[in-house]
């Protein structure tokens, strides 16, 4: 988080960066974390429309490989990404897309994840004068420290002036 002023005594508070704020390299830990809930990932699977019983039916999901019901991928993608938004892109012009998108481990009810991400790269726009594309590379964790997804995502931000 950061304050800017804007009068005696009082500051607003920002999110996100100008194109000027990222520089390759550059390692965010995002906060806070997120545990999944059963609700989370029966309701968001069924709101998409992925009928998957091993999302979430237990007797189904009890005799598959894991022995219980998985927590979507999409979901997994979805909260990960939201975690990076108030530092990363919560001031962009536009989200660009998601690239290489790798599941590493499977995520179940219960489960608390956590998001890093690296600045890859950065470039100013060709088409939009004023503007720059970011590249990050974020990965998501268990709170034991598993790694459950890798993906990269672009986004456009304004420089500064």
């Amino acid at each position: 988080m950061s304050l800017r002023r804007v009068g005696d005594n009082e500051f607003v508070e920002e999110h996100g960066g100008d194109y000027e704020d990222f520089e390759p390299g550059m390692v965010i830990r995002h906060w806070p974390g997120r545990t999944i809930s059963e609700t989370d990932n029966t309701w968001l699977t069924l709101l998409t429309m992925n009928q998957h019983p091993l999302h979430f039916d237990t007797h189904y999901g009890a005799r598959a490989e894991y022995g219980r019901v998985l927590v979507n991928s999409g979901i997994t993608l979805c909260l990960v990404g939201g975690m990076t938004v108030q530092a990363l892109s919560a001031r962009a012009v536009a989200n660009l897309g998601w690239d290489r998108v790798r599941l590493k481990e499977p995520v179940f009810v219960g489960d608390t994840l956590y998001a890093t991400s690296r600045v890859l790269a950065k470039r100013l726009s060709k088409s939009r004068p004023g503007n720059g594309i970011v590249t990050v590379e974020t990965t998501g964790t268990k709170s034991t420290g598993e790694t459950v997804i890798v993906f990269e995502r672009s986004f456009m931000v304004r420089c500064r002036g």
